[in-house]
């Protein structure tokens, strides 16, 4: 019997495949996300992921990642969100520090490490 693929998830998870960050896919990244923060010109980005996929018809690059604006020891939230090459690569944000993003990109098939709070 043939593996079947798990059915997606009602937010639309479906799996990505992995693919290097480019410098131009780092920049739509980082531009997009900082649309978003109260201190983006002091924001540091930390670990990102990316993959590729096609949902809906659709074809979508999931980043996900990590950044701190606010300059304090472990102020690092985590991110998700999309880009659509197909629209100019316009940037969603999904959402930033929240409790799902981390359980997202892992659905997704982006395991972003764990942050280690600095003692």
């Amino acid at each position: 019997m043939a593996a079947t693929a798990p059915p997606p998830s009602p937010s639309g998870n479906q799996r990505v495949d992995p693919i290097p960050i480019s410098l131009a896919l780092e920049e739509i990244i980082t531009a997009g996300v900082r649309q978003h923060l109260k201190n983006p010109i002091a924001a540091r980005f930390g670990t990102m992921l990316a993959g590729e996929r096609t949902l809906n018809g659709r074809h979508e690059v999931v980043a996900c990642g990590y950044v701190d604006d606010k300059g304090s020891p472990g102020g690092s939230e985590p991110f998700i969100g999309k880009i659509y090459p197909d629209a100019g690569n316009s940037f969603e944000l999904v959402a930033i520090n929240d409790v799902s993003v981390i359980g997202a990109c892992k659905a997704a098939g982006l395991a972003m490490p764990e942050l280690k709070p600095n003692s």
